[in-house]
């Protein structure tokens, strides 16, 4: 009995402490790798930073120190849109000329959004509609005001070179002149080159694939214009941040290594244009991450084994200095059965699981005191400790022994009929008689036990009421002369309360 509560304890304790330390373990595991995530979300938006500022410096020198550009670009407007006055057959105009006079390169759209005359023989033929439908129902809102219209940073389509633009229409509506002024021969570029910070950036930190600065019409900033370069999910992230501002991302190959794309919206506070809204498309790899995350999960697994070992070690030996008082609390130190303290709680719960009859057999030594006083109290005890083991023999898996006290003892039988009641009782009886007899020195003494049997639910369904009919049931078994078992009947009842009438 003792050695099964240990164990119960034992199994307990160890589920509870592998419970705890697994959870507290797990927690800890989670932190890390929601630190180690965070890291690598603050690292990219660092780098998203550093492009946005280099970006923007450009943007500003341009913006406090170029505004001249702007207004000599108006005025060679002005100069073409008196020559188209003077001579509309801008089909004669020598174009190259125009250009070493301005200093701008020059197109010439027509009313299809073509460009069918320029300064760049590589750019005639170019259709916007084709290749750039935004910027094409850009020019056509610009071609009906006739205003002057100039952009910031944009990039030439054949050569990937950075170019301000500016655009305005005929009186006529027929063409649209866009000159042209390349950027990045300005000193404003060779002190503010943000494609400089994104190389370094890229070189410096190995996450970083790729990093582009992409227009409108999604070509990236520097390089010629590709459409083949930005497509599938890609475009789709782009034009979903374009569209609505927010940050798209997911993940993909990269010349055949797994990346993650990024796009992160750019509006920019110097250029109020076409060239106002752009996208960056960061390409970064987390194998820092990744390799964070599983030497996490390395440590993890040896740390909770280790936890879980020691865990258990611990475990036992708390069981052990807990069991023995926690068992002495509730069982009888001389003989190892439950205890009174034990008793009610015993039967209580039985009565609840059980649907089904249950006896009770309250037990008592006959002549125990005969043995006290003639053998002395150690030969009591060794008859108390012998008369504990008989009723072990006799117990069904699920029953229960209490010793209440003295030389009174209980069978708890929880399912049990009738009949199997009367058998344990003839059992014990006969287990009681037979082992005293090879033991001195009680081989001589006149041992036996009365028994009395209260069955629930028909003599009861309350311990109260079943401890009082079974302890009737005893004193008839006592009165027809000991060593032997009698079942709880309201004859039994009147007989005793017959004799317990005053003479």
């Amino acid at each position: 009995m003792k050695s099964r509560f240990r164990m119960k304890l034992t199994v307990v304790m160890i589920i509870f402490a592998m419970a705890l330390s697994v959870a507290i373990a797990l927690m800890d595991h989670y932190r890390l790798k929601d630190q180690a995530r965070l890291g690598k979300a603050e690292q990219v938006r660092k780098s998203e930073q550093t492009v946005k500022y280099a970006l923007e410096s450009m943007e500003k020198a341009y913006y406090v120190l170029g505004e001249n550009i702007a207004a000599k670009m108006r005025e060679s407007t002005v100069y073409l849109l008196n020559q188209y006055e003077n001579a509309p057959s801008v089909s004669s105009w020598d174009l190259e000329a125009l250009k070493k006079e301005l200093t701008y390169d020059i197109h010439i759209i027509d009313e299809n959004d073509v460009i069918v005359y320029s300064s760049l023989r590589d750019e005639v033929g170019l259709d916007f509609n084709a290749c750039c439908g935004k910027l094409a129902a850009i020019l056509k809102e610009r071609r009906s005001t006739g205003e002057f219209y100039h952009d910031g940073i944009d990039l030439e389509q054949n050569t990937g070179i950075l170019k301000k633009y500016s655009y305005m229409s005929t009186p006529d509506k027929r063409y649209i002149f866009q000159l042209g002024y390349t950027l990045q021969d300005s000193m404003i570029y060779q002190h503010f080159n943000f494609f400089q910070a994104i190389n370094e950036l890229v070189a410096q930190d190995d996450s970083f694939y790729e990093i582009n600065v992409l227009n409108m019409g999604g070509h990236a900033l520097g390089e010629l214009a590709d459409a083949s370069k930005l497509s599938g999910s890609r475009r789709d992230a782009f034009e979903k941040t374009f569209t609505t501002g927010q940050t798209s991302e997911f993940r993909g190959d990269w010349q055949g290594l797994p990346a993650i794309y990024r796009y992160v919206n750019y509006d920019s506070k110097y250029d109020s244009g076409s060239t106002q809204t752009k996208v960056l498309e960061m390409i970064y790899n987390d194998k820092d991450l990744q390799a964070f995350l599983q030497e996490n999960r390395r440590t993890f697994i040896v740390q909770l084994i280790a936890v879980l070992f020691v865990t258990v070690v611990l475990a036992l030996i708390i069981s052990r200095w807990v069991a023995r008082p926690m068992h002495l609390a509730f069982h009888d130190s001389l003989t190892g059965l439950h205890n009174r303290a034990a008793f009610e709680e015993l039967l209580e719960s039985m009565l609840a699981d059980n649907r089904d009859t249950l006896a009770l057999l309250m037990i008592d030594l006959d002549n125990f005191k005969s043995v006290n006083d003639d053998y002395g109290h150690d030969a009591g005890d060794l008859l108390l400790k012998r008369v504990a083991h008989s009723i072990r023999s006799v117990l069904r898996k699920g029953d229960a022994a209490v010793r209440l006290g003295g030389d009174e003892f209980v069978i708890l039988m929880p399912s049990a009929s009738k009949e199997e009641a009367e058998h344990t009782a003839v059992q014990l009886i006969e287990a009681v008689r037979g082992p005293l007899k090879r033991h001195s020195p009680l081989e001589k003494a006149s041992i036996s036990v009365s028994i009395g049997i209260s069955l629930a639910p028909h003599d009861g369904i309350d311990v109260e009421t079943l401890c009082k009919r079974a302890d009737t049931a005893l004193y008839v078994s006592k009165e027809l002369g000991k060593n032997r078992y009698s079942f709880y009947s309201w004859q039994a009842a009147d007989r005793r309360q017959n004799a317990a009438r005053p003479l």
